[in-house]
């Protein structure tokens, strides 16, 4: 039977989810406040789909002393890091993590998506110590089938020849299923295959209201920016598929799926759903590869991971790209010199002279993050109302929030029909947080 489903939100987890309940046959509209699809936290992540490096290979560290909000969500991550009884939801993590892998690359055979990517992930480490470190998180992957081959520091140099060879470098940890690429080039390819499929997008039209039920009642207004800035114009999407109405308007559905980051708090608080999710401000720098005919490989030739820093360095196309730095709180506008620093610092540490400085952009985006790092996926436990949130992981979320995307729509979109899921996702819905 066909539904007719709304999704909020046109990132890459509503992207992910639109289409796949397309593909199943619903009638499903995508409402987006921004003027475009990944026009936010999916804009310019690192780019990695690395089942891998959702859960943390160390023990989480005590919280440093800090501003009053960045402490306390530091000390609910510390506390959730060290709970015992969380192993099974973070299998389950794993699992979905791999599902989500395989369901992409599923994705790109059945439409012949055609976006910048490639494969391979290596996560570098310092000394002996660290690799002594990680050990119980190499166990894990272990025992989920997660293929990984440790490196001592000469093979790390032979899968990326443009390694710093003055850097100090101890080994890695090649990470074969891992795939680097273009998030937002892919999250629009799949819009485009999704509106084939009848997907409506409804771009500069804020959710003002759920009210669950049968049907499901969704109250929105479309909000065009007063002011169009230049950075503003390069996110607009003209390709609406449906003209928006003004003013307040009321549509009916059968189900809804929430996957509207930091927005989903206030949208969901009436209803008595109250989410801890925190703002988390993730930062990448972006710059053209520098073309050296005497130095071919003078940049990554697809993914690397400082383990330490947990900062993530990728190649997309002829680009570079670090990720990383996660900060907590502050403004999106603003940006800290010591954060983009930190990044600066990664990349010239490892692959010194590798991009063109002068034409690198900064990144920094607001994305949604609860303390123990597990999405909110599945049921939200009032009639016709589905969750599709925080699919940070324990890493930071500029560098791993494509990983679960095409999985956890696939599971949920099993889930809304009644069909049984690919993978079990018991420990990720939002029982956890009651």
């Amino acid at each position: 039977m066909s539904l007719r489903i709304a999704v909020i939100g046109a990132g890459i987890a509503g992207v992910t989810s639109a289409y796949e309940l397309s593909a199943e046959g619903h009638q499903v509209t995508v409402f987006e406040r921004r003027g475009s699809v990944a026009a936010e936290g999916s804009f310019a992540n690192a780019g990695l789909v690395v089942p891998g490096l959702v859960l943390a290979w160390t023990p989480p560290r005590a919280p440093r002393l800090t501003d009053g909000q960045a402490l306390a969500w530091q000390w609910q991550r510390w506390r959730a890091g060290r709970n015992k009884n969380a192993g099974p939801a973070h299998q389950n993590l794993l699992q979905l993590a791999l599902h989500s892998s395989a369901r992409l690359q599923q994705l790109r055979r059945r439409v012949q998506l055609d976006y910048e990517h490639t494969e391979g992930q290596l996560v570098l480490l310092r000394g002996p110590a660290e690799l002594a470190a990680i050990q119980p998180g190499l166990a894990l992957l272990q025992a989920a089938g997660v293929i990984h081959h440790q490196l001592d520091a000469d093979q790390c140099r032979t899968v990326e020849p443009g390694l710093n060879p003055d850097a100090e470098l101890y080994g890695g940890i090649r990470l074969a299923q891992a795939e680097i690429g273009n998030c937002r080039q892919f999250a629009h390819l799949l819009r485009l295959e999704a509106q084939r499929l009848g997907t409506q997008f409804r771009f500069h039209t804020t959710v003002r209201s759920v009210q669950p039920g049968r049907p499901v009642r969704l109250t929105h207004e479309y909000t065009p920016p007063v002011e169009r800035s230049e950075a503003a114009s390069r996110l607009t999407d003209a390709g609406d598929t449906e003209p928006a109405p003004l003013g307040i308007q009321q549509e009916a559905f059968d189900a809804v799926i929430v996957c509207a980051a930091l927005d989903s708090v206030d949208l969901l608080a009436p209803l008595g759903l109250k989410l801890p999710l925190t703002a988390v401000h993730g930062h990448a720098i972006t710059a053209p590869l520098r073309q050296l005919e005497a130095y071919p490989d003078l940049g990554p030739r697809a993914g690397v991971f400082d383990h330490q820093q947990q900062i993530a360095i990728s190649r997309i196309g002829q680009r570079v790209r670090v990720a990383g730095v996660a900060e907590v709180g502050g403004r999106t506008d603003q940006f800290k010199p010591a954060s983009l620093n930190a990044l600066h610092q990664v990349l010239h540490q490892w692959f010194p002279g590798s991009i063109q400085n002068g034409q690198a952009q900064h990144w920094k985006a607001v994305l949604a993050q609860l303390p123990d790092g597990l999405p909110v996926l599945g049921a939200s436990g009032l009639p016709g109302l589905w969750l599709n949130l925080a699919q940070g992981g324990s890493h930071s979320q500029a560098a791993i929030n494509w990983t679960l995307a095409c999985g956890a729509a696939h599971v949920l979109a099993a889930q809304v029909t009644g069909r049984p899921s690919a993978v079990d996702v018991s420990g990720l819905d939002i029982s956890r947080l009651a």
